[in-house]
């Protein structure tokens, strides 16, 4: 069982890895695609057209592939997660169905139109059409994020006992999820920084290369303010959602932090250091006073707990969880004495089963379990501590470094309007991977975090998978990683091609 699990969340982690190479870009360059078409409208100047559609191009390449990749990962939650999909699908379902039906569909309709439509419409029109495709694109993003942030934090439901099964209690409390909405603001924020830093760095070879400098120019300059305030607001917006995490998943928090122990209020945040899961210590740390503290409770006086202080509390949680399992382990054997009052008790008491669930990974009968194994299973709430902490301070190095590249382009080339330094440009080149390194981390500490829960609080990982073989597993995730390596290279072969050929064509149709 336990390998079907790994197999399971690796597979899942393949897909999701692959498609998340797609996301941020298809976001970032959906918008600035409308703001340049809005300033070609506008001033009338043609080049601001050819640059629109010369973009645009390479947005659809990615447009494309990231469809291609993300199709298959909803189907998951059907093959591979299918307790997963019975159990919480009536939430679940809602937001991905919505994405499916409108966001997407939206967004698919006016790609089309956008790619087409540029000689069949008004200039209003087409304008029209590059605002709802970059719209479409933000409300994908935002049911998707809905759905994953209601993993996070599960609000707007409740636990029906003659079901068995989660069901909706409010809808509006899902979508205004405020762990869903920090994360969804978040998220495009730096899908933002990605597209502008896409489009500064190839900008940015243009004129090294000596070749459509006046088109390279005016790209700079718009990917370099557009980057900027998007680099600031990924910041903003992550602090955030790191204050949420630390008020609504503590556990996550104290591993990113690697806090073992409750320090006294305000807590240091640890700047460096090698955090060691065996041994419950972190060694060789530079820590600055106050900082954590600050961040993750935004006051002076207020503790983050420990690591070891919250595998208490899970402890505590289990022990009451596994009342409410008898409970409802009567109703389900139809054992009750009491049907009505049973049914009223978990309606009242349900939140901690998923704590006492968590002794199924080590038997059967959990009702017998002894104190050593509520002592592992309270232990097993803890995540990976080791990659969430490098994970978190990569990302964040690289978000002060975002800030500071495009702090200096604008600088230099937006207000100065000095395209000369080539120490710059050769910089803004080499750092168009970053956008990338700093989003699929970004996904593995929130992801790896929420471990062991595929619900926070709600329901383990381990028993939301489907009843499959590992020979079947395999064989799809060989099918995957060959399926999706395939598309990536396509994807680079004809993104670094169209880079390479430049606007030459678009800025042909200027001439004529």
């Amino acid at each position: 069982m336990e390998h079907i699990v790994d197999l399971s969340r690796l597979q899942f982690a393949i897909t999701a890895i692959y498609h998340f190479l797609f996301v941020p870009l298809t976001l970032g360059l959906a918008l600035l695609l409308a703001v340049m078409e809005s300033v070609y409208v506008m001033s009338g100047h043609h080049i601001w057209r050819s640059m629109t559609k010369f973009w645009g191009k390479l947005f659809a390449i990615n447009f494309a592939m990231g469809v291609a990749t993300g199709i298959t990962m909803e189907f998951q939650f059907g093959t591979n997660w299918a307790y997963f999909s019975h159990y919480v699908g009536d939430i679940f379902g809602v937001p991905l169905a919505i994405e499916g039906l409108m966001a997407f569909f939206l967004e698919s309709t006016f790609v089309g139109l956008f790619l087409f439509g540029w000689d069949k419409m008004s200039k209003l029109g087409h304008l029209l059409c590059t605002w709802l495709m970059a719209i479409g694109a933000n409300f994908s993003a935002l049911w998707i994020l809905i759905a994953n942030g209601w993993m996070q934090n599960p609000v707007g439901a409740v636990f029906n006992p003659e079901s068995m099964r989660m069901e909706i209690e409010s809808i509006t409390a899902v979508i205004f999820n405020p762990v869903a909405q920090a994360k969804f603001v978040h998220t495009v924020s730096a899908g933002y920084v990605t597209g502008a830093m896409f489009v500064l760095s190839i900008s940015c070879y243009y004129l090294l290369a000596g070749k459509f400098t006046e088109f390279a120019k005016r790209s700079i300059i718009i990917s370099s303010s557009f980057g900027l305030l998007s680099a600031l607001s990924v910041v903003v917006l992550g602090d955030e959602s790191g204050y949420l995490t630390g008020f609504n998943q503590k556990m996550k928090m104290a591993a990113i932090e690697a806090i073992w122990e409750t320090e006294k209020a305000p807590a240091p945040f640890t700047l460096f250091g090698i955090p060691n899961q065996e041994k419950l210590s972190t060694d060789y740390t530079i820590k600055i006073p106050y900082l954590m503290g600050i961040i993750g409770t935004r006051s002076l006086d207020q503790e983050i707990l420990g690591i070891k202080e919250l595998v208490e509390i899970s402890k505590s949680k289990i022990i009451a969880g596994l009342v409410e399992y008898e409970v409802l382990l009567r109703l389900k054997n139809k054992e009750s004495q009491n049907k009505l009052a049973d049914i009223q008790f978990l309606r009242e008491n349900y939140s901690n089963i998923g704590y006492a669930l968590l002794l199924k990974k080590y038997r059967v009968d959990i009702l017998n379990s002894t104190q050593e194994e509520i002592d592992k299973a309270a232990w097993s709430n803890v995540p990976k501590v080791l990659p969430l902490f490098f994970s978190f301070r990569i990302m964040v190095a690289c978000g002060v470094y975002f800030i500071v590249l495009f702090t200096l382009t604008f600088y230099w080339m937006n207000i100065c309007r000095n395209f000369e330094k080539k120490w710059l440009l050769k910089l803004s080149l080499l750092s168009l991977p970053l956008p990338w390194l700093a989003a699929e981390l970004g996904w593995i500490v929130a992801e790896l975090g929420r471990q062991p829960w595929a619900i926070h609080g709600i329901l383990p990982t381990f028993l939301g998978v489907s009843p499959v073989s590992n020979i079947e597993i395999i064989s799809s995730i060989i099918g995957f990683v060959v399926l999706y390596t395939l598309l990536l290279v396509i994807d680079i072969f004809l993104m670094v091609k169209t880079a390479r050929t430049g606007p030459e064509h678009f800025l042909q149709d200027l001439k004529n």
